[in-house]
């Protein structure tokens, strides 16, 4: 699949509530996911599949997400990447403070996988 292609059905996936299917069908094995900011438990920098999989399995866990819309693929000069917006409404378990929050996703494609995606956050 091409980067345009990989990008619309992430949004597709996200969209009907399955992010964790995404991260099954189009990720690659040696994935590398960059946070704008990360925790002892959680690390802003994380590789491979499973430690993908553990990272999207506490952000569930941790957080009630009341509703969340992906928009895009949005595409540049590079035909091996691709950015996503998540507009998300979720809210904090352990805080139990809500929050909107308004993030992108920078996805790099090779050989019809997502190795790599890179979240930066709307600050202020």
């Amino acid at each position: 699949m091409s980067a345009i292609e990989i990008g619309t059905r992430l949004v597709q996936l996200c969209n009907d509530g399955r992010a964790e299917e995404a991260v099954d069908v189009l990720y690659a094995p040696e994935i590398v996911s960059i946070e704008g900011q990360g925790t002892e438990e959680i690390p802003a920098r994380m590789e491979g599949i499973d430690s993908i999989r553990k990272k999207n399995d506490w952000w569930f866990t941790n957080h009630e997400v009341h509703a969340m819309q992906a928009s895009g693929p949005y595409c540049g000069h590079r035909d091996d990447q691709f950015v996503v917006r998540f507009e998300i409404d979720v809210t904090n378990k352990p805080s139990g403070q809500r929050s909107k929050l308004d993030e992108v996703g920078l996805y790099t494609v090779r050989d019809g996988k997502v190795v790599q995606e890179e979240f930066l956050y709307r600050m202020g």
